[in-house]
């Protein structure tokens, strides 16, 4: 089984280190720079000065996830369909399905036809 983390060499400090993170991460972290106005060797160098985790990549995960919890808000969820349909067990199938297909449609999938939920998804499905 291949591994799904992508390495990069940046340059933090001065120095030249290696991070290895997922595709989304990389894309993540690209767009934060690109709204920032920074380079991913600038950015990563203030991750490292001010990180707590143990190694620098998962400062940089945790800054990641902070950066979009920052910028995320109430109007912004329901906007997206975040909420009480989302929930396991609480979840209104149909609710679910919309959601989805939304997904699909943002991502280019508008010609392939989604499956119909026999139940609600949960994020346990994803572990499988």
């Amino acid at each position: 089984m291949s591994s799904s983390l992508i390495n990069r060499n940046v340059v933090v400090e001065g120095r030249r280190t290696s991070i290895r993170l997922e595709a989304d991460m990389w894309d993540a972290l690209t767009e934060i720079c690109q709204r920032e106005g920074c380079r991913i060797h600038e950015l990563a160098t203030m991750v490292n000065s001010t990180r707590r985790e143990s190694t620098l990549t998962a400062a940089i995960r945790v800054f990641i996830m902070n950066y979009y919890r920052a910028a995320s808000t109430e109007q912004g969820h329901a906007r997206a369909g975040h909420g009480k349909a989302m929930r396991p067990g609480r979840a209104d199938r149909t609710a679910v399905q919309r959601r989805l297909e939304r997904l699909a449609a943002a991502r280019g999938g508008e010609g392939r036809p989604m499956a119909t939920l026999s139940r609600p998804y949960t994020t346990q499905d994803n572990a499988a």
